[in-house]
C-alpha cells in the first residue's frame, strides 16, 4: 500500500489536470498581492487574543494558565484544521475551498465575540483556529503558481503578508481592546472575512486539483512523505521549536508589561507589534536569499538570532530599549526560519505541496499551542526567567537537531 501511495507523489501522468499550465499562464502580480492580503487578514484572527489575554481573564474571572489554555485552543484548532483541510488543496478546486473556509472563519469569529462563558469561548477559539488553516491552502497555491526560479520570492511575498497580519493583529486588537473592549475586534474580524470571501471569489483564478485521491489516501501518503523526506522532518522539527518559543514569549508579554517597571495594559502590549514588523519586512529578502544561497544556511542563522534574542530579553528586558531589541531579534529569527523552511519543503515534490505543508504546519501549531500554555505556566511559577529559559532551551535543541541531520539532509 505504501508503495502505491508513494507512486502517486512524484509523478503527474494521468492524475495531473490540464489546467495546471493554464493557471501558471494566467497568474498576475495582483493575484500574489491578494493572496498576501488574504493570508494576513486570516492569520490575524489567531493572534488577536494575545494582547487581550489579561482583559479576557478579568472578564471571565480566570487565572493566567486558564486563559493561556484558551489561546492554546486556537492553535490546536489550527493544527486540526491542517489535518482535515490542507491536504484537500491537492485534490479540490482551490479557490472554492478557500472561500468556504473563509466563510466558516467569519462564523467562528462571531461566536467568539458573543461568548458568554469560558467553555463557549474555548470552543469558538478552537473554531477560529481550525478555519484559519485556510492560510496554508493559500501559501502552497502561491508556490504552485510561481515558476521555480522565483518560488522563494513569491512565497516570501505571500508570507510577508502573513507576518504583517500576525504583527498588526496585536496592534489593532490591543488598541481596540483598550478603547472598545476585547469583543469588538472579533466583530470587526468577522466582517473582514465576509469581504475577503468576495475578493477571493472574484479576484483569484480557478485552480483545478493535480491529483485524484481520497482523503484517507492523502493522509496515508502524508505519512509516507514523513518517512521518506528527511528535509521535511528537519524543517518541521526546527520550525516547531522556533514557534514554540515565539508563542511562549508573545503569550506572556502582556503579563510581563503589567509588572514593574512598566505597568502597561493591552494597548501598549499590542503596540509591540510595530517593533516586530522588522521580521515581516525581511520576509521577501529572506526568500530571495534562500533562492540564491540555499535555505538551510538561513535556518542556522535563524536559530542563532532567536537564541540571542532570549539572552537579550532576559538580561535587558526590564529596560525598554533592551525589550525592543529582543523583540526585533526574535521576530527576524523566527520568521526567517519559517520562510526558509517553507521554501525548502515546497521544492521537494510539487504534486504534494499541500500535504507537505500539512505535515509542517501541524507540527508548527501543535508546538505553538504547547508554547502558549507552557509559557503561561512557567510565567506563573518562575516569571520572566522561566519564559526566557524555555526559549534558550528550545533553541539549543534546535541546534542539536540541525547538527545531527547534516549528513542526512543534503541541499
Amino acid at each position: 500500500m505504501s508503495d502505491l501511495i508513494l507512486s502517486n507523489l512524484p509523478t503527474v501522468s494521468s492524475e495531473r489536470t490540464l489546467s495546471s499550465r493554464a493557471d501558471e499562464e494566467e497568474i498576475r502580480p495582483a493575484h500574489v498581492w491578494l493572496m498576501a492580503f488574504g493570508v494576513g487578514a486570516i492569520v490575524a484572527n489567531i493572534y488577536y487574543i494575545q494582547p487581550l489575554l489579561s482583559a479576557i481573564a478579568a472578564s471571565f474571572h480566570i487565572s493566567v494558565p486558564q486563559v493561556g489554555a484558551v489561546a492554546m485552543a486556537t492553535q490546536l484548532g489550527a493544527a486540526l484544521g491542517m489535518f482535515f483541510f490542507v491536504p484537500l488543496g491537492d485534490t479540490k478546486e482551490r479557490r472554492q475551498l478557500i472561500v468556504w473556509l473563509v466563510l466558516a472563519e467569519a462564523v467562528s469569529l462571531a461566536l467568539m465575540s458573543s461568548a458568554q462563558n469560558v467553555g463557549w469561548l474555548a470552543v469558538a477559539a478552537f473554531g477560529v483556529g481550525m478555519a484559519a488553516s485556510t492560510v496554508h491552502v493559500i501559501v502552497p497555491f502561491a508556490a504552485h503558481l510561481a515558476p521555480p526560479a522565483r518560488r522563494g520570492a513569491a512565497v516570501g511575498t505571500v508570507l510577508s503578508g502573513l507576518l504583517f497580519g500576525i504583527l498588526l493583529a496585536r496592534i489593532f486588537s490591543g488598541l481596540i481592546g483598550a478603547w472598545l473592549g476585547w469583543r469588538a475586534i472579533y466583530w470587526l474580524g468577522a466582517g473582514l472575512m465576509l469581504l475577503l470571501a468576495g475578493l477571493i471569489r472574484w479576484g483569484l483564478p480557478v485552480s483545478q486539483p493535480e491529483l485524484r485521491l481520497s482523503w484517507p489516501s492523502l493522509v496515508r501518503s502524508a505519512g509516507v512523505l514523513v518517512r521518506d523526506q528527511p528535509v521535511l522532518r528537519e524543517a518541521a522539527s526546527v520550525s516547531a521549536l522556533l514557534f514554540c518559543a515565539f508563542s511562549a514569549f508573545w503569550t506572556t508579554l502582556v503579563f510581563f508589561l503589567q509588572t514593574p517597571p512598566y505597568h502597561y495594559g493591552s494597548g501598549v502590549a499590542g503596540l509591540f507589534g510595530v517593533v516586530g514588523v522588522a521580521g515581516a519586512i525581511c520576509a521577501p529578502f529572506i526568500g530571495r536569499m534562500a533562492d540564491r544561497y540555499g535555505a538551510r544556511r538561513n535556518v542556522f542563522m535563524s536559530l542563532l538570532l532567536t537564541l540571542i534574542s532570549f539572552v537579550v530579553l532576559y538580561f535587558f528586558g526590564t529596560h525598554m530599549s533592551g525589550l525592543i531589541a529582543g523583540v526585533i531579534l526574535l521576530d527576524i529569527g523566527v520568521q526567517s526560519g519559517h520562510v526558509s523552511n517553507q521554501t525548502r519543503i515546497y521544492g521537494l515534490i510539487p504534486e504534494a505541496r499541500s500535504r507537505l505543508n500539512m505535515v509542517y504546519m501541524i507540527s508548527f501549531f501543535i508546538a505553538g499551542a504547547a508554547g502558549s500554555y507552557g509559557g503561561s505556566v512557567l510565567w506563573q511559577h518562575f516569571g520572566w526567567a522561566g519564559v526566557c529559559g524555555l526559549g534558550c532551551l528550545l533553541m539549543v535543541t534546535g541546534f542539536l537537531i540541525y547538527a545531527s541531520t547534516r549528513r542526512e539532509v543534503r541541499e
